[in-house]
């Protein structure tokens, strides 16, 4: 390395004043860092973590104002029944009385940093601070992303798909009855978008249903004939993130953080009663259809994303030994309508390429 590139990483990283706090609790201590370089090291982190925060997009948002507590309360009203008595010639019916629900979700903080050593952040050929920045906005959007998918995925109304042999389909209704024949077809996708219309589950925007899907999940349907891909649209440029076509009325988004389950399930190995039973780990893809309102996103105004970055002498660092570059955020996710979301699960041509759950 140059004389000249181990001055700039030097100059790099003590551009930044001392902050007052001790660099392991992850306290806000980036006052002292001058304008420039907080936007700049900031606006790295968010570039890094958006592009994978596919769950969030389709949820209502509700923001949390300063002061206004930790907990929202989200009220709903029953649908009223249906009316079918005719009216009594100038007699007053007695009327009907609204039914109204709640639910409730907490807010929690989640963050994370990575330590640097001075002679790690001054030797290496590329700029450390730099490097830990685009690192930690990649975890912040899968961890946050993440956080919203796995209270999605947990809704009461689920598919399965059948098994497929010689042409005859068996329903499935269990996870553990999955085997390699359950993989995804267009006629699945049309069973939730029916049921999603029966339960009178609003389209999103753009008057269509999403679903979230993994890209070994989407394999198995993307050369159906009833896949039309995004640039056959008649108004391709109107895409949600992430959109790669559609079936039916459901437009499909494709996400590697789209969730998938690892399932053991017990394989009699032959015919011998004594022979224990082989266990086998199985790659079950989850994908989410969803509706509007299906479920919600909450943040505390004030507390979203942030990235934290304490420069060499920060805290108990009485010989510049250590920096760190972190982000910290406040997050919930809540299922508003189970009826407009519906988990189809399902084995892929690439199961057994999978060992471990995302």
């Amino acid at each position: 390395m140059s004389e000249e590139m181990k001055k700039k990483i030097k100059l790099d990283l003590q551009m930044f004043a001392h902050p007052t706090t001790d660099p392991n609790t992850n306290t806000t201590g980036s006052a002292g860092l001058s304008d420039e370089n907080k936007t700049y090291y900031h606006d790295t982190l968010i570039d890094n973590a958006e592009p994978y925060l596919v769950h969030d997009q389709f949820g209502t948002e509700i923001n949390i104002p300063e002061h206004g507590g930790k907990t929202v309360e989200v009220r709903y009203f029953d649908v009223l029944a249906k009316n079918t008595t005719a009216l009594t010639e100038g007699v007053t019916p007695d009327g009907s009385s609204l039914s109204m629900g709640e639910k409730h979700v907490t807010l929690a903080q989640y963050g994370d940093y990575v330590t640097l050593s001075d002679v790690v952040s001054v030797t290496t050929i590329d700029p450390m601070l730099v490097q830990a920045t685009k690192a930690m906005g990649s975890q912040a959007g899968r961890s946050l992303d993440t956080i919203t998918r796995n209270v999605i995925t947990a809704g009461t109304n689920v598919l399965y798909c059948p098994k497929t042999v010689g042409g005859v389909l068996t329903p499935v209704t269990d996870q553990d009855d999955l085997d390699e024949t359950c993989l995804l077809t267009p006629d699945i996708f049309l069973q939730a978008q029916a049921m999603l219309e029966a339960n009178l589950a609003e389209p999103l925007e753009g008057g269509s249903y999403v679903a979230i899907i993994h890209p070994y999940a989407a394999y198995d349907i993307m050369s159906s004939p009833e896949f039309v891909e995004w640039h056959k649209y008649a108004a391709p440029e109107q895409l949600f993130r992430g959109e790669i076509g559609m079936i039916g009325n459901i437009r499909f988004v494709k996400s590697t953080e789209a969730r998938i389950v690892i399932n053991t399930i017990e394989v009699d190995d032959d015919d011998d009663a004594l022979t224990p039973d082989v266990e086998v780990d199985r790659a079950i893809f989850l994908t989410m259809v969803l509706g509007k309102d299906a479920y919600a996103t909450t943040y505390a105004r004030g507390l979203g994303l942030e990235h934290i970055v304490k420069p060499l002498g920060a805290g108990e660092d009485p010989l510049n030994q250590r920096c760190t570059a972190g982000w910290k955020a406040m997050k919930a996710a809540i299922r508003l309508k189970e009826q407009n979301m519906i988990r189809i699960e399902s084995m892929s041509t690439f199961s057994s390429k999978i060992t471990a759950a995302n």
